[in-house]
């Protein structure tokens, strides 16, 4: 067991690709942060134990703390419209459809954003995906391809003028 990684070293080494899984899941920083600080202290508690390999365990622990969280998310902030601006020069058109491409994120159901986030941000398989969600890879399959449907056809994501699904039809 001379490869088994301290669970310090793991931390040090996969808490930023942790914490950007997180905050995709989540949408929010501060949500985020405690998302990977809570799916770390189930790990940790259980790090001598682990024989499925670390990295697995530590996403599938990130995902179901955060399907878990669903429910219990407060919403009581608001935003505020008079945010300070700042110079963006080239690169606006960019922030605009990264923002619109989290906007339609943020509007998919849990798992599907989950699914997402495990096989395009996280390079994932199939097969890794379902197993850090614990379903069928088939499961992987629909969840995917609804999402995608769903990303499709979000009005923050179509250019001006193109079809939805009514029209399409």
């Amino acid at each position: 067991m001379a490869d088994v990684p301290t669970f310090d070293d793991f931390v040090v080494a996969r808490s930023p690709s942790l914490l950007r899984t997180a905050y995709l899941l989540t949408g929010d920083w501060a949500l985020a942060e405690d998302l990977l600080q809570t799916a770390l202290t189930k790990c940790w508690r259980r790090w001598d134990r682990i024989t499925e390999g670390h990295e697995p365990y530590v996403h599938r622990a990130l995902v179901t703390t955060y399907l878990s969280w669903r429910g219990r998310r407060w919403n009581g902030e608001l935003a505020t419209a008079d945010l300070p601006e700042r110079e963006v020069g080239d690169l606006s058109a960019r922030v605009d459809e990264r923002a619109a491409l989290w906007v339609a994120l943020r509007r998919l159901p849990p798992r599907q954003r989950a699914v997402i986030v495990l096989r395009y941000y996280e390079d994932l398989t199939e097969v890794e995906t379902a197993r850090v969600l614990n379903v069928h890879v088939g499961t992987v399959k629909s969840q995917t391809s609804k999402a995608l449907i769903a990303l499709r056809l979000d009005p923050t994501l179509r250019p001006d003028g193109a079809p939805t699904l009514d029209e399409v039809r």
